[in-house]
């Protein structure tokens, strides 16, 4: 195990910071400024103790030329992702789905003689946002009323997946929980809450870099997909890949989510913004 003392500690060059921060955009269209070094430092410091390299140097080479290469670039997805999120998160969007989108979708769905409603949580992090939506679907009775409720939920990271499959979180996940949704959707064991089966069933998990055209071809026939606060980690030229691919992946008509502070102006005009219970949300034309 590499021993980091004061005088120790691995620096990251600006030259090696550069050709780490090609490999991670050319991996995953993540984009990390000069003003993110230090974050980059700090988040791969770990990976060369635990790998028991020298230096920032030896790591890139590692990345570069060793036959196990494709394995430690999981390891640093995993490292460099940040994973923020909580149950019921910016409640206006999902009422918006709920009231708005939903209905619409079902109505179309009707007509074409399909009960099937297909979602996507695009990254989903640990699992409460595709939970969250499969709870209220739930809660409006669509599998009462014989819809098949499918939710794909996806990340870049098997660090989130692992426990989003689990579906066991603890109350700071779910502070943002109605009280009825939590008697109702959960089991509490000491400090920790597990969503019940009936929700779990609902979603199934699978690792997607939403970069890579092979695994996003891979994903067709979506009525809505939620990509929020992602966008924010990619330039323009990675956000025009990663629409194109989302854009692909919809039904015609079907409608995509992105966080409050992300837009799709001067993006691309794939979809129309649409204005729904005080959200924009974006619909395939």
């Amino acid at each position: 195990m590499l021993t980091l003392g004061i005088n120790t500690k691995p620096k990251l060059s600006n030259e090696t910071f550069g050709l780490l921060r090609d490999i991670i955009y050319a991996r995953c269209g993540i984009s990390f400024s000069e003003a993110k070094k230090y974050f980059l430092e700090t988040r791969l410091v770990r990976r060369l103790e635990e790998m028991n390299l020298k230096s920032f140097e030896d790591y890139y080479y590692f990345l570069t030329y060793d036959s196990q290469r494709e394995k430690e670039i999981i390891n640093l997805f995993n490292s460099i992702v940040t994973n923020e999120t909580s149950f019921f998160r910016d409640l206006p969007q999902l009422e918006a789905f709920r009231r708005g989108v939903v209905p619409k979708v079902i109505e179309d769905r009707e007509k074409s003689g399909s009960k099937t409603l297909k979602m996507w949580s695009a990254a989903c992090s640990t699992g409460e946002e595709p939970l969250t939506l499969g709870m209220m679907l739930l809660e409006d009775g669509l599998q009462i009323k014989g819809w098949n409720i499918d939710i794909l939920a996806s990340d870049i990271s098997d660090n989130v997946l692992r426990p989003a499959s689990a579906g066991v979180y603890e109350k700071y996940s779910l502070r943002n929980t109605p009280e009825s949704y939590l008697k109702k959707y959960f089991q509490a064991s000491g400090e920790s809450y597990t969503a019940t089966k009936k929700v779990r069933d609902l979603v199934r998990y699978r690792k997607i870099n939403l970069m890579d055209p092979i695994e996003m071809r891979m994903v067709r026939g979506i009525d809505i997909i939620f990509c929020r606060n992602v966008l924010i980690y990619f330039d323009d030229n990675s956000k025009k890949k990663v629409i194109a691919h989302l854009y692909d992946s919809l039904n015609k008509g079907g409608y995509l989510f992105v966080g409050f502070s992300e837009s799709l102006h001067n993006i691309t005009r794939l979809f129309r913004p649409v204005s729904i219970e005080r959200s924009v949300v974006y619909q395939k034309v």
